[in-house]
């Protein structure tokens, strides 16, 4: 599987938890479906099916990240 730049990754997270914070903040629908966009884009990216391990799978991936410990990442 083709994984992402660090760099893209890195800005697909923050993107990502930006846009959370708005949606938490005000809701609009504009917001929501930014986040939604982004949080798609995170799991083709990752090729995860939710936004939860897309972002474990964004981080992993991410200079400094531990790649020793990918536990969460396994299908048990």
């Amino acid at each position: 599987m083709l994984m992402a730049h660090p760099a893209v990754l890195k800005n697909l997270i923050e993107q990502y938890e930006t846009l959370h914070a708005l949606h938490a903040e005000n809701g609009s629908p504009a917001t929501r479906r930014r986040m939604d966009d982004v949080a798609y884009t995170l799991c083709v990216s990752t090729g995860t099916r939710d936004i939860d391990t897309a972002l474990v799978a964004a981080r992993h991936h991410l200079p400094g990240a531990r790649p020793e410990d990918d536990s969460v990442l396994t299908a048990g």
